[in-house]
């Protein structure tokens, strides 16, 4: 029978100082004092957590939840993954681990931290990588994990990963797919930043009355230039899965697909036409490309962008590319 560790972020948020990052997870609070609020909601499992141990044990599992409120105390989940020791002394997965993991995740960007700190166990510095790894990869098979999410469906364009990837949501259904599912391998972005993504990015902004902020870069897509960094972007959608794939009532990305390999990329730019009696119109041009990776540099002092839900500001080149196939979900 298997072990399965239940895993709940100490926060309901991934802030910049928040877990994955190196802080605390309960928004960066003193672990040493600790309002008692904060360390209850921090310690005390969830409703649907608590419902998906009951299933699991029910089903002869042997079941541990963890709350993990830093990186470290992720990780020592994490290395019960590890495969036996390698002749070339790398840490790699065990792909016949009688262990599964289960991340409970109130937003993608926690389950991304959970996908950051396994490709930071398992990938290998570039002066040791092994012959059995992929040449399209630089991480190898990494384990399947189960995704509770610990909300409701979000109805409309918002969907979550889950909800876009048709994951059971119902906990005693995330407990059997764990246990008698399959495994489904996905696409991963990794970047230069040293983060990773799984659903997408956006890079730009909109002031107080909703309306797009102008802003520069340049924007490439393989050999495939979307912008030259002259003239104005409104918005740039970076695509693994379908987050971002519109924009309010503006297609940004055409099909995002996880699982091809590929990462779609849309700029949405200002078009200043006339008409025949000479009156200026301005249109929106949405420019598409896909390809391996994506190069984005910012012409302008700071562009603000979501990553996976997670706010951030883009001040210097930023790349990303594709890893296919390497990160997993349990499915039914």
């Amino acid at each position: 029978m298997y072990d399965v560790v239940l895993l709940t972020l100490g926060s309901e948020r991934d802030a910049s100082g928040g877990c994955g990052s190196g802080g605390a997870c309960c928004g960066g609070a003193d672990e040493a004092a600790p309002d008692a609020k904060t360390a209850e909601r921090c310690e005390t499992p969830r409703v649907p957590v608590l419902a998906c141990a009951d299933a699991l044990t029910a089903r002869g599992a042997r079941v541990v939840t963890v709350t993990a409120r830093s990186d470290a105390e992720i990780d020592e989940v994490l290395a019960r993954l590890d495969g036996p020791p390698r002749p070339d002394g790398l840490t790699w997965p065990d792909p016949d681990s009688k262990t599964r993991l289960v991340v409970a995740t109130a937003s993608d960007g926690q389950l991304r931290a959970v996908l950051r700190r396994l490709v930071r166990r398992y990938a290998p510095p570039p002066s040791r990588r092994p012959a059995d790894l992929a040449d399209n990869r630089t991480v190898p098979d990494l384990p399947p994990v189960g995704v509770l999410p610990l909300d409701p469906a979000r109805g409309g364009t918002a969907r979550d990963l889950a909800e876009q990837l048709g994951l059971p949501r119902d906990p005693a259904a995330v407990a059997g797919a764990v246990l008698d599912g399959t495994v489904r391998r996905l696409d991963l972005l990794r970047n230069d930043g040293g983060s990773v993504t799984l659903d997408g990015a956006l890079l730009g902004a909109a002031d107080e009355a909703g309306q797009p902020l102008r802003w520069r870069a340049r924007v490439e897509v393989d050999s495939a230039v979307l912008s030259d960094g002259e003239g104005p972007i409104l918005a740039c959608a970076i695509g693994n899965a379908g987050g971002y794939a519109r924009l309010d009532d503006v297609a940004l990305l055409a099909d995002p697909d996880p699982t091809d390999g590929r990462v779609e990329v849309a700029v949405a730019v200002p078009v200043v036409t006339r008409s025949a009696l000479g009156r200026k119109r301005v249109r929106l041009e949405v420019r598409r490309a896909r390809g391996r990776a994506v190069a984005v540099v910012p012409r302008d002092e700071k562009v603000p962008f979501l990553d996976d839900g997670v706010e951030g500001e883009l001040s210097r080149k930023r790349s990303w590319w594709v890893e296919p196939g390497t990160w997993a979900v349990w499915t039914v």
